[in-house]
């Protein structure tokens, strides 16, 4: 009796986990992200929106991996074996246990940094057999540049989960920009998001500010990494606009994610709608002017006593004062 109380127990845990697998006729999309941050749920949101507006008959099965590569692994089983219409992976882990799982129907990646480097697709000119998505690349060099130009920087700080091909990939970008401008460089690596405060208190006396990257595990404890820079009053740059939005990073400049997602989203509608494979889509990137969100934090710029220069500021369409955010046109 206690074999079957336990298993029971088992079974009641993995219907919360994933979802009871009740019969539908409605086709189903698999939506899986790798961890649960602002940026990721813009993204995820911006898909359900395209789908929905598209007019398609379908349901979602909404998955988070909860940052953990065997959880990643277990939803790409589920999807594979519910034979799922399409399955989307939100960041690089989830979509290459998706892309590894399921080899029959589509795969559609979203924020991946670098698709080919993550081995989803072996160019960015097509899609690889069921596989293709867009990617969330940002212009490392130039936003390290203006940092430098604007705070006078000359050492940058750089935290990097060491597990994630992104990351790796966002750090050479990095070590390649302070080469090229002359700046001094130091990084720590994570495996966690337990660890991220503990490695801002490791850097902090030996940097004058810090380079943030799209990477998933920092942004999942940005909090802790702000008050450690806040305290120090040292400077941060943000490439994701949506996790600085809440304030703490002096500048921050990226696409803005729920229109990645929207443009992710309508990947999927023309395979499920207009009938093309996904090896005939290229990569998407998000390159318009529009897509993208430039923020100027100026509560950060006064506690590190840093002035904006009135044109910079003009460029903003996103400004943080007094604890607040306000969007200008």
């Amino acid at each position: 009796m206690k074999k079957i109380a336990k298993l029971a127990v088992v079974l009641a845990a993995s219907a919360l986990l994933f979802g009871c697998n009740e019969k539908s006729s409605k086709a189903k999309i698999g939506i899986a992200k790798i961890q649960q941050h602002p940026a990721l749920d813009a993204a995820e949101k911006g898909i359900i929106d395209v789908i929905n507006e598209a007019g398609l008959d379908v349901e979602f099965d909404l998955q988070n991996a909860n940052a953990d590569l065997n959880t990643a692994n277990q939803i790409a089983l589920k999807y594979k074996d519910e034979n799922v219409k399409v399955a989307v992976g939100i960041a690089t882990p989830i979509a290459v246990a998706l892309a590894n799982t399921i080899k029959q129907s589509p795969v559609i990646f979203a924020a991946v940094t670098d698709p080919v480097g993550a081995d989803l697709v072996s160019t960015l000119e097509h899609g690889e057999n069921n596989v293709t998505g867009m990617s969330d690349a940002v212009p490392t060099d130039l936003h390290i540049e203006l940092f430098a130009e604007v705070t006078g920087i000359k050492t940058l700080g750089y935290i990097y989960t060491s597990s994630e091909a992104n990351s790796q990939t966002s750090l050479k970008l990095v070590q390649d920009a302070c080469a090229k401008l002359g700046l001094g460089l130091v990084t720590q690596a994570i495996s966690s998001t337990n660890e991220v405060k503990q490695a801002a208190e490791a850097i902090i006396d030996r940097v004058d500010g810090i380079y943030l990257t799209t990477d998933n595990t920092v942004f999942s404890a940005l909090s802790g990494l702000i008050q450690v820079f806040g305290d120090a009053r040292k400077p941060i740059f943000s490439a994701d606009v949506t996790g600085a939005m809440a304030g703490g990073c002096l500048l921050a400049s990226g696409f803005n994610y729920y229109k990645a997602g929207r443009a992710t989203g309508d990947i999927i509608v023309d395979i499920l709608k207009n009938g093309k494979k996904p090896d005939e889509i290229p990569v998407r990137f998000m390159t318009e002017p529009s897509d993208s969100d430039f923020l100027i934090d100026l509560d950060a710029a006064k506690n590190c006593g840093i002035t904006i220069p009135s044109e910079l500021l003009k460029q903003a369409n996103l400004i943080f004062e007094n604890g607040k955010l306000r969007e200008r046109n």
